[in-house]
């Protein structure tokens, strides 16, 4: 089992995001599993073009360090998003990210792959947390919760929300080897998938490439 945790503050190792990231990760870790932190103010992620040839070819036409990234997303069996309280979003580099990610929404290629994400904020927390959770939702990723703390007025709460962040991190390996259920959660991936099948099947010469993900996944109807 593998875990990797994704950190979009700008303030490295004094980024108090980073501690909640990798107070998951410490769950995670405790129940047996592998983990990952990674930087995403390391990696240059250029802007999306909307060029489309992600679609048509599964290729980007940028050449930058996301490739790097997202394999290390793919060969994960669970991601871990941490990101600070920008203006109710998250911080550039994790969006740039984001952005970079239609064609994985397209062909739901985070799909048996589980999640979590972290917040800090200096007043609020709670809108940033379901945005990165929404996103993962997106890419077919099951979400098992999220922990958000804000620590303006208020610094001593990151230590019980690292807590929180721990036993976050355990229910995500436990639920990573099937001790927890999510039936809701995988209705709303099937119809995702059916979305995405129909919309892929229209465009089918346009976006040649995700049709034949669709046909090798066996999910073309």
């Amino acid at each position: 089992m593998k875990v990797i945790g994704i950190n979009a503050s700008p303030k490295g190792d004094k980024s108090r995001t980073l501690e909640l990231v990798n107070a998951t990760l410490n769950g995670v870790k405790s129940e047996g599993a592998d983990v990952k932190c990674l930087d995403v103010y390391q990696y240059t992620i250029q802007y999306c073009t909307d060029c489309g040839v992600c679609y048509s070819k599964g290729e980007c036409i940028l050449d930058d360090d996301f490739s790097n990234l997202f394999d290390e997303m793919m060969d994960a069996d669970g991601i871990v998003l941490g990101s600070p309280n920008y203006i109710d979003s998250v911080s550039a580099p994790m969006k740039a990210m984001f952005d970079r990610m239609a064609d994985a929404i397209h062909c739901q290629m985070f799909f048996k792959k589980f999640g979590c994400s972290v917040c800090t904020g200096g007043g609020s927390y709670e809108e940033v947390v379901r945005y990165m959770n929404k996103v993962l939702t997106t890419l077919g990723v099951t979400v098992v919760g999220g922990v958000g703390v804000a620590i303006g007025s208020n610094p001593s709460a990151l230590e019980p929300a690292k807590k929180q962040a721990f036993e976050l991190g355990q229910k995500l390996a436990q639920s990573i080897r099937g001790e927890h259920m999510f039936q809701e959660q995988d209705e709303i991936h099937a119809k995702t998938r059916e979305y995405f099948c129909d919309l892929i099947k229209f465009n089918k010469e346009k976006f040649a490439h995700e049709y034949d993900w669709y046909v090798r996944m066996g999910w073309m109807k």
